[in-house]
């Protein structure tokens, strides 16, 4: 049983929604790409329920992350792999957990290491506001606020079902 007033997010619900969402912001070449780990999982599952040709893209912010002096080699393990073309593609960029802005502007850098897309939108699962660099989502399946000590971890079960954890104090 959960605490009183503690936050319970049904992320499978959720997924449902997002699902819906990316669906209306897919043209016929649009190409899905996630963001290390959490939105790389959704990329890969949405590719496959979309039913959509080759394989999505998973994109790393380890190498262009602004933190890096804090946060180390922490996402070194994690690799960037874009089975297509950039260079004026439509992508649908994909996360688990919207918060600061900091990852999406280093995966934005990483994005245009490899060339220059047509347009990129944003689509995550949860956006828990508390940005501190100008980017919105175009489409977030719930919007949350958390404490800054508290964040949210998306996990994947075996059989590729999701959910949230709340870690923090």
């Amino acid at each position: 049983m959960s605490e009183p007033g503690a936050l319970l997010l049904d992320a499978e619900a959720l997924y449902g929604e997002l699902l819906r969402g990316v669906r209306g912001l897919l043209g016929a070449d649009t190409r899905l790409v996630g963001i290390t780990s959490g939105g790389a999982w959704l990329a890969e599952r949405l590719q496959q329920d979309l039913q959509r040709p080759g394989k999505a893209g998973v994109i790393s912010s380890a190498m262009h992350r602004d933190d890096f002096a804090r946060r180390g080699m922490s996402g070194a393990g994690q690799q960037t792999q874009l089975p297509f073309d950039v260079n004026n593609a439509d992508i649908v960029l994909l996360d688990d957990v919207l918060y600061t802005g900091r990852t999406l502007r280093a995966v934005l850098n990483e994005l245009f290491d490899y060339g220059r897309p047509a347009s990129v939108k944003l689509a995550v699962l949860v956006d828990r506001g508390g940005r501190e660099l100008p980017v919105q989502a175009d489409l977030a399946a719930a919007r949350v606020t958390l404490p800054a000590a508290q964040s949210l971890a998306l996990a994947r079960d075996a059989q590729g079902r999701f959910s949230f954890a709340v870690e923090g104090a």
